[in-house]
């Protein structure tokens, strides 16, 4: 009685880790589960001192060995992987597209324009030879004038009449 008690322990405590790398729905764990209350069974029919070690060690490692190999799990690659969170490289690809994307806004605005449709306040303005929607800040714009940029924002351009 004694040693299935601690062989289904044993086996309930590596289903708990495989739970951790292969994730099933709940199926190992629930099987994990089953493990552990037969051999807490077998340990009481055992020895109740036997028993309640069984039980107390149950409760305290099965949850111990789940969040702790989840921790583990989510520092490695593949863990990170599987779990949705972005690796290093994709972290730094990520910044390096935000920075450029950034200093091409910056560098946009104080651009000068002429406004193809009247602004509206919305309309078309021609920044040398590329076409966008742009903002009036003030309002109606007339076609034909010369406008500058003072503000951009990923969907829209502000502009202001020059003049």
């Amino acid at each position: 009685m004694l040693w299935w008690g601690l062989a289904l322990l044993a086996a309930a405590l590596g289903l708990t880790a495989l739970e951790v790398i292969l994730p099933s729905g709940g199926l190992i764990g629930i099987i994990s589960a089953l493990f552990a209350t037969g051999g807490i069974y077998f340990l009481f029919k055992y020895d109740a001192g036997w028993g309640l070690g069984g039980l107390l060690g149950a409760i305290v490692l099965m949850p111990s060995i789940f969040f702790g190999g989840i921790q583990i799990w989510s520092n490695t690659r593949t863990g990170r992987r599987m779990m949705g969170i972005p690796t290093d490289e994709e972290l730094e690809a990520k910044r390096l597209d935000e920075f450029n994307a950034k200093k091409e806004r910056e560098s946009f605005i104080g651009r000068e324009g002429q406004v193809l449709t009247d602004l509206r306040p919305v309309g078309t303005v021609d920044f040398d030879g590329e076409r966008r929607d742009a903002i009036a800040d003030t309002g109606y714009i007339p076609a034909g004038s010369r406008v500058k940029v003072i503000g951009l924002e990923p969907t829209e351009v502000r502009v202001r009449k020059i003049g």
